[in-house]
């Protein structure tokens, strides 16, 4: 468990407190950047820790608040991969094997959802909606430090996180309906 004194041990320059910090942390970050399906999570987790680390001193609120500032940082280089994504498209040659043009009958993307797909899932609700539950579930942050990182009240973060369980539910109990059939 990560301590107040762990961290400030750590701005006192303790490799030992750093790496219990990273070892704390970091699980969730790769998680959390796992499921922006950024190309290179880890080596983005491992950018996000050398910012932490290199602004360990201006943290401020404690263990909550490098928890704040860790996850804030690794939304900031998730935002960015997906805007240097978009700018660079990603061009190859046409295999007809890979053309995603065709569309999945709902059957199929039913069964691949309640096989544990969870992209299938996730990609079924709008951006803000997965941003959230990728922060409260994956992540485990409360819902005010969620708030803090994505610039928006904690109302707004609750209504997004039940309308994104509500989405979620109603897939899973269609996919349940048409499995039965």
């Amino acid at each position: 468990m990560l301590t107040d004194d762990d961290l400030s041990t750590a701005v006192a320059g303790s490799g030992r407190a750093a790496e219990k910090i990273y070892r704390s942390l970091a699980p969730q970050v790769l998680g959390y950047l796992k499921t922006k399906g950024l190309e290179d999570p880890e080596g983005t987790a491992q950018d996000v820790f050398l910012t932490v680390f290199r602004k360990l001193e201006s943290v401020t609120g404690g263990v909550e608040g490098l928890r704040t500032f860790t996850f804030s940082v690794a939304h900031a280089r998730a935002v960015d991969a997906s805007r240097k994504r978009a700018r660079q498209p990603h061009l190859a040659e046409y295999d007809p094997d890979l053309d995603l043009r065709t569309t999945e009958s709902a059957e199929q993307l039913a069964l691949a959802g309640l096989g544990g797909d969870t992209e299938w899932l996730l990609g079924a609700l709008n951006p803000d909606q997965r941003e959230v539950l990728s922060l409260r579930i994956i992540a485990g942050l409360p819902i005010e430090q969620v708030a803090r990182i994505m610039g928006r009240t904690e109302g707004s973060v609750k209504q997004l996180q039940r309308r994104a369980l509500a989405k979620l539910k109603e897939l899973v109990m269609d996919s349940h309906v048409g499995e039965a059939r």
